[in-house]
């Protein structure tokens, strides 16, 4: 992470707009309320859309426009505050001004609803290189799974955007300071990638039961294969169980398309192990971790991916596992549980990633975090996906067409295996 510098993030003698560190819950006086992390995502570098994860803005950055994001709650609160991150950043983000209001749609806000966000009572902000910043507490009461809008103005150039690649949700773009209209009309752009916006947070009555579960890891958990739009990645569909359920629990995405646990990528993030104190131990609230990673490590040598550049061996089951062990051990001494991820069956991928002695590698590790104990509990998602006639095979009508990657139906099916009471 790189150093901050001076003269910046002069908001953080205000208690209500915290630095990037230790983001657990925070209580006042020892009561309520506290914060937890009600939407969130994981932040990458810059880099070139393609034909596969689509256009972005990442590269080219902002520049007098203004940005809408539209992110889904999965809980309520008396009061909201979002975070911004500049964590990849060379230079100095200055937000001009933001705002933040329910969303009615694309990029359409609901009359009436619109609030200005402050960072330490003023309506901009400045983040040095490498940190991030939470605003102060905004009076917008929220609902379980509502739908807000988070407007950001910036006068400059940001330079190159710290954003998150993929996405099932769209982001809007308008010409010059469009902060509070409500019919969207400025807004003639969009891409599905989010940017700088890496967490709204809400408040509410402490309670025991109250916590952000964050789903960490790769395509899978980012929801590759969900239909843009829909909510029905595993977290939107997650997170509905629990609001049926009454559970207070929110859950947060930090899944990144390709990620892997033992080396980064200029497309696919840190590798797991140096981003999960940012992506997961760090955000407030937090209780429970869910980790699917080990696929991409495990075929990254037959798919010739350039995103992968000379960073492909070949690995073994006890690398994997170690690193495993690496993430557990960090959440625990944290006080978060850890819940282990089965890897999904990888054979039925219409493009190169299964080998023979990849499915070896693949079997050694999920029978390890099936019986190992090393987990807290565990979620099978590779007996949730699995084809009862050829185990090492999704299911009929599980996946999307690329073969791999779960569809509707195979979500649902996963965020049904969990054990609510595990979280």
């Amino acid at each position: 992470m790189l150093a901050a510098t001076t003269a910046v993030l002069t908001a953080l003698a205000v208690s209500t707009a915290v630095a990037h560190g230790d983001a657990r819950p925070q209580l006042r006086d020892g009561k309520g309320p506290v914060w937890t992390e009600a939407w969130g995502t994981a932040m990458q570098r810059p880099v070139a859309g393609s034909e596969d994860w689509g256009p972005n803005w990442s590269r080219q950055g902002f520049a007098d426009q203004s940005v809408r994001q539209v992110v889904r709650v999965a809980t309520g609160g008396s009061a909201l505050r979002i975070r911004l991150s500049n964590s990849y950043g060379t230079t100095p983000l200055r937000i001009t001004a933001a705002t933040v209001g329910r969303s009615a749609g694309d990029a359409q806000v609901w009359p009436g609803t619109v609030r200005t966000v402050t960072f330490g009572g003023s309506r901009g902000a400045t983040i040095a290189p490498g940190r991030d910043l939470a605003s102060d507490a905004q009076g917008l009461s929220t609902s379980p799974l509502e739908k807000l809008t988070v407007t950001l103005y910036f006068a400059g150039r940001t330079g190159p955007a710290t954003f998150h690649r993929f996405t099932t949700a769209a982001s809007y773009r308008a010409s010059g300071r469009q902060l509070s209209g409500p019919a969207g009309d400025s807004f003639k752009e969009s891409t599905n990638a989010w940017y700088f916006l890496t967490g709204l947070e809400v408040s509410g009555t402490a309670s025991p039961r109250r916590g952000t579960v964050v789903a960490f890891g790769d395509s899978l958990m980012d929801g590759t294969g969900a239909t843009p739009g829909a909510d029905n990645r595993f977290t939107d569909k997650l997170a509905e169980r629990l609001t049926a359920e009454r559970r207070p629990l929110d859950v947060v995405n930090a899944g990144i398309g390709g990620n892997r646990l033992l080396n980064d990528s200029p497309c696919y993030g840190d590798k797991a192990t140096d981003r999960f104190r940012r992506d997961v131990l760090n955000r407030p609230g937090v209780r429970t971790v869910i980790i699917h990673l080990g696929a991409n490590d495990i075929g990254a040598p037959k798919m010739a991916d350039p995103c992968m550049g000379s960073t492909a061996p070949h690995v073994t089951a006890r690398q994997i596992i170690d690193a495993h062990k690496q993430l557990i051990r960090a959440a625990h001494a944290r006080g978060v549980k850890a819940v282990g991820a089965t890897i999904l069956p990888m054979k039925g991928a219409l493009f190169p990633v299964y080998s023979e002695q990849g499915e070896k590698v693949r079997a050694a590790v999920n029978h390890w975090i099936r019986a190992g104990g090393a987990y807290d509990a565990v979620l099978d998602v590779d007996h949730a996906l699995a084809n009862p006639a050829d185990p090492t095979l999704p299911r009929p009508g599980y996946v999307c067409k690329d073969g791999l990657h779960p569809n509707e139906a195979g979500f649902h099916a996963i965020a049904s295996a969990v054990d609510l009471g595990a979280l």
